[in-house]
């Protein structure tokens, strides 16, 4: 299998499992979370995982990430050991290396407040060591792309959610990622601007040949991705595609 037939995003028979703290667990017993999962995304493929609150979606998303670590099994990004690299490599070189494939849509769009639109999408690329000038044209580029290039200079407090959101969705497509991870992202919006930005979400990431997944407890938004996946007992079940 040649590198651009590859998965882009691969979990191998992945457990994650916690101390059990409940007052009834015997001593160093531990809570399985995630029980065998196995599951790849390619490139441009939009995936959804649903399942009901506390089932083990948003660990897997985790681990997926590389913001957690895998008990057992093995998370791969095309054909490198993504979780053996975690735990061999220096923090700095994880961090690049997840950092030029791995980009995270959150629920609370997780920007920062003392920086504007610009500042928060150009952040990435400045830490990644890209010139002023050209952090400064991608991150311009990717704001106009979702439609708030007027908004620029505005700081998070003067967007609404439905922009800071944009400006999110804006800050992960500037690094090229091959993959983004979105968790919940229209959880904190209105049903209309959530439509507005998964439109969004859907048609930059597609355009650009990027994986997606997504964890939805939405139904409707889930029939939009190319697979569905269902989180129960620790396992993930495929759905009927469409």
């Amino acid at each position: 299998m040649t590198r651009e037939t590859l998965p882009v995003l691969q979990a191998k028979s992945v457990r994650k499992s916690f101390p059990d703290r409940s007052s009834q667990a015997a001593p160093g017993a531990r809570l399985e979370v995630l029980r065998g999962v196995d599951f790849a995304v390619r490139a441009g493929e939009s995936v959804a995982i649903m399942g009901r609150s506390g089932c083990g979606k948003s660990t897997l998303l985790a681990c997926l990430s590389g913001l957690d670590s895998v008990s057992e099994g093995e998370i791969w990004i095309q054909d490198q050991n993504f979780s053996k690299l975690l735990s061999e490599a220096t923090g700095a070189e994880a961090n690049r290396f997840r950092a030029q494939n791995i980009g995270i849509v959150f629920q609370q769009f997780q920007l920062l407040d003392h920086l504007t639109a610009l500042e928060n999408v150009r952040l990435p690329l400045d830490l990644a060591g890209l010139p002023s000038e050209q952090a400064d044209r991608r991150a311009l580029e990717q704001l106009q792309r979702v439609g708030l290039s007027e908004r620029a200079e505005h700081f998070p407090d003067k967007l609404s959610r439905g922009e800071c959101q944009r400006v999110a969705i804006a800050r992960v497509l500037a690094t090229g990622c091959p993959i983004v991870l979105a968790d919940e992202p229209t959880g904190s919006l209105d049903q209309k601007t959530g439509e507005q930005v998964m439109d969004l979400l859907f048609a930059t990431t597609r355009e650009a040949g990027v994986a997606l997944v997504l964890v939805t407890h939405d139904p409707q938004l889930a029939a939009r991705c190319d697979r569905r996946f269902a989180m129960r007992e620790g396992r993930l079940e495929a759905e009927a595609s469409r």
